[in-house]
């Protein structure tokens, strides 16, 4: 095969990534949308963002050994097979249990997708200008997708239906592995890390557990011994990973790091920016379209506040970085999150689009500081020999503590809004309390009309508004608490970072996933 020119490696790759970004953040506006079409309540919802980031998230380190193993450019046409044939899977939905399987073979193919186009991109450029300049151009690509992602989600939605966002990918998809077949050479890495099934595997289940226990817990009940069993299984199962990675000649994570409390404020920075900050991008248009009646596309518009700003900000950062320390700048774009967060839920409670977009645009400043900060600052805790391994703990970090943080946010809402509308029907003498559950459930969804088809036609007049005013309490809690664990995540990572950087070891253990610059 001929010479391939780098920056059409670099083309290719960044757009596969953006397909990655715009698939990942397009599908909250269309949320409520689908819980209408297909009768789903707020738990099969969840479910349709949480199967995709718990698949994506638990396998993104066993695919960044994949990808060094059997080939990049291999993988990436293997990832681009799975995620064109589980969006067509996506997009033919019946119910939403096939929808939520779909996205999960879909995380899948993100994976492998994000693991080797990353891969690809740091084996094409050595020297260092040109390498800085490829990665600055890949992270504008990112950006202009994270921002582009809800409008343009909003506008398939209301114009030929939410079931396009997912069948676009097809033409899409068939363009990129054409590119990739053309434009990515073929590279492996003949040292890289052995596979560790049994730490994959442990690592998934334990994931998978506890966000299973987080979002059915409202449907059976705190109480019940299932959730019990969950929450602790997917506890144990985290120990029992650490257990087998600490048995590991190599293994995926290096453990001695977690000694150094710098390494620690690094990763915690990154879990509060992901869980308070870049969650809301999936959050947020709930409130758009439950709480202030928005359409998908005007949803869409009305999260350009939180998405420009935090498309701005990185450039600021950079800037700033020059006059303040590491621990500063993260200390500060934490406390924006949690001031924008705690200025939202005050927006939230007083009704009107205006006060909450500026206070949602606070939160995407401090997003926008933290973007390109967490991760550097994760990476320079560690010896260069072992960024690989660090690029990929730090990357599962960030997808795990958004997982988690949907199912933690997710059962804040609906149990805050059951509870308050409970109250409200209790006061109003109502007869058909049993059937407050299954209401709030449906009205946290975003579809109220089969709510209100739980209770007699006559009552819906008076249901209705109370139902909306219990969603607009429960989410207002939602934002208290992610701002206030925002502030915390401040001080102590303010407190964490200004540690010195860990000494280099000489002993070498790490994976050698390559999945950032």
């Amino acid at each position: 095969m001929s010479r391939v020119s780098p920056r059409l490696t670099l083309l290719t790759a960044s757009g596969v990534c953006s397909l990655i970004v715009l698939d990942t953040n397009i599908v909250a506006v269309t949320l409520p949308t689908i819980a209408r079409d297909l009768g789903a309540n707020f738990a099969d919802i969840e479910w349709v963002v949480s199967a995709y980031m718990l698949a994506f998230a638990a396998l993104l380190l066993p695919a960044g050994s994949i990808a060094d193993r059997f080939g990049r450019q291999k993988t990436l046409l293997w990832g681009l097979g799975i995620f064109i044939l589980a969006s067509i899977g996506c997009g033919a939905a019946p119910n939403a249990l096939f929808l939520d399987i779909a996205r999960a073979i879909k995380g899948v193919g993100a994976a492998l997708l994000l693991t080797s186009a990353l891969a690809s991109i740091g084996h094409t450029f050595h020297d260092e200008v040109e390498r800085a300049k490829a990665w600055a151009f890949w992270g504008a690509c990112m950006g202009v997708a994270m921002t582009a992602a809800p409008t343009v989600g909003g506008l398939i939605t209301e114009y030929i239906g939410w079931r396009w966002i997912f069948y676009l990918n097809l033409p899409v998809g068939l363009f990129l592995m054409a590119m990739v077949w053309r434009a990515v050479p073929e590279s492996r890495d003949t040292q890289s890390a052995r596979l560790d099934p049994w730490g994959s595997l442990a690592f998934s289940a334990s994931l998978l557990c506890l966000i299973w226990g987080l979002i059915e817990a409202n449907r059976i009940g705190w109480s019940n011994p299932l959730t019990y069993a969950r929450l602790i299984g997917g506890a144990l199962l985290l120990g029992l990973f650490v257990v087998i990675e600490r048995l590991q000649q190599r293994p995926m994570v290096d453990l001695q790091l977690f000694k150094h409390p710098r390494f620690i404020g690094a990763l915690l920075g990154m879990f509060a920016y992901a869980g308070c900050a870049q969650v809301m991008m999936t959050l947020l248009p709930f409130y758009l379209q439950n709480g202030l009646g928005f359409s998908a596309i005007a949803s869409g518009l009305g999260m350009l506040p939180f998405a420009l700003t935090m498309l701005i900000c990185p450039r600021i950062g950079v800037r700033l970085a020059s006059r303040f320390a590491p621990a500063t700048l993260m200390a500060a774009g934490l406390t924006l999150v949690g001031s924008g967060n705690l200025l939202s839920a005050w927006a939230v409670s007083s009704g009107g689009y205006l006060p909450f977009a500026l206070a949602i645009a606070v939160t995407g400043a401090g997003a926008g500081l933290l973007n390109g900060d967490t991760q550097k600052n994760i990476m320079a805790c560690v010896p260069r020999s072992r960024t690989g391994m660090a690029s990929g703990m730090s990357t599962t970090m960030r997808f795990s503590a958004i997982v988690l943080a949907i199912g933690v946010f997710g059962a804040l809402l609906s149990s805050h809004t059951e509870q308050l509308l409970r109250t409200s029907l209790s006061t109003q003498g109502a007869p058909w309390l049993d059937q407050t559950q299954g209401i709030a459930s449906r009205v946290v969804a975003g579809d109220m009309s089969a709510a209100m088809s739980l209770v007699p036609a006559t009552a819906r007049s008076l249901v209705e508004p109370l139902a909306r005013q219990a969603f607009v309490g429960g989410f207002s809690l939602l934002l208290w608490v992610a701002g206030l664990l925002a502030l915390l995540g401040a001080l102590v990572v303010g407190t964490l970072m200004r540690k010195p950087i860990p000494a280099p070891s000489t002993s070498v253990t790490a994976a050698s996933l390559r999945i950032t610059p």
